[in-house]
């Protein structure tokens, strides 16, 4: 069941090294932070402008992926993953979680425009909606008022586990319902796979088989946009299709660090430098190239700094 953990476990490496600097989109402030130093990866002080928990940990994105993963080492029968995942966002989340109890926290930093970090971890908006649509007993729970990784996040573990593609779909409706949301988080999967099948340049043949699909005609177009910028620095570029976490931004970045890079380590730097949500791309990014490299592709002393690396290796033959 667990033959390909390494991808997730390089989604979660590479966002843990991101994960200090997440949301940083002062440019000249992160110039400021990362000036001089040689690692900048699992930086030793929180500078995320939003919230701050211990270097190591990863961000609220890799999280819904670790709690699917759980469920994942409980059950494979899919109609039970799904009940399962469902009560596990919640004792993850919802009331009574730390998650949840920042909340009411936010507002009061807020008010001060987040002169500090706010202690503690940052609850997403489709993992709050999720939630609440849960308690409303809905058939598709996911959020639907932003279009970000939530959903891709959930169904790493799971598609590598599992393969059906309908089924992956509703992994990732169960937390992010929306078309964008699903069209690009399948792509993101599709990409990865054929790294992992060791197809030398999966980016393009990805391109290659996809260019008559409608279904991912939105995302066609943000891949040939990407190549036409390809000789571009990637700061420029990842601020060019927006910085934030939303696709098809996120992605787009994602893709120019996977197409300009040789390696996980050049390749999560990169997005690290760029600034804003660093995250949600590192997650692409991580995974992609611990499929393309495999495990030994990824930083044996970045896997040490990751803390949840450890419940992951565990179930990695």
């Amino acid at each position: 069941m667990f033959k390909k953990l390494h991808i997730f476990l390089g989604a979660t490496v590479a966002d843990a090294a991101a994960r200090p600097l997440h949301w940083v989109y002062d440019e000249k402030k992160l110039k400021s932070y990362i000036k001089g130093k040689k690692n900048i990866a699992f930086f030793k002080q929180n500078r995320s402008p939003f919230y701050s928990i211990k270097t190591g940990e990863v961000s609220g994105y890799n999280v819904v992926g670790q709690v699917m993963f759980k469920t994942l080492t409980t059950t494979t029968n899919h109609t039970e993953v799904i009940k399962l995942f469902k009560k596990n966002i919640i004792k993850n989340f919802g009331p009574g979680s730390k998650y949840w109890k920042n909340l009411s926290i936010r507002k009061k930093y807020k008010k001060i425009k987040w002169k500090t970090a706010m202690k503690g971890p940052w609850i997403h908006q489709n993992i709050l909606e999720t939630i609440k649509n849960i308690k409303l007993k809905k058939t598709i729970t996911g959020g639907t008022k932003v279009n970000e990784s939530d959903g891709y996040c959930a169904s790493l573990p799971f598609y590598f586990s599992n393969n059906s593609e309908q089924k992956t779909k509703q992994v990732i409706k169960t937390v992010a319902n929306g078309k964008i949301s699903e069209q690009f988080a399948l792509a993101k999967l599709k990409i990865i796979d054929l790294a992992d099948k060791g197809d030398k340049d999966p980016v393009n043949s990805f391109l290659r088989k996809n260019i008559k699909n409608k279904y991912f005609k939105n995302v066609i177009e943000n891949i040939k946009k990407v190549k036409k910028v390809k000789s571009k620095p990637h700061n420029f570029v990842v601020k060019k299709f927006g910085k934030a976490c939303s696709y098809p931004g996120t992605f787009n970045g994602g893709i120019h660090a996977i197409i300009t890079s040789k390696s996980f380590k050049t390749a999560v730097i990169k997005t690290i430098k760029a600034g804003g949500c660093n995250c949600s791309r590192a997650n692409f990014v991580g995974a992609y190239f611990a499929a393309y490299k495999g495990l030994k592709g990824i930083p044996q002393d970045w896997i040490k700094k990751t803390n949840p690396a450890k419940s992951i290796l565990k179930f990695i033959a």
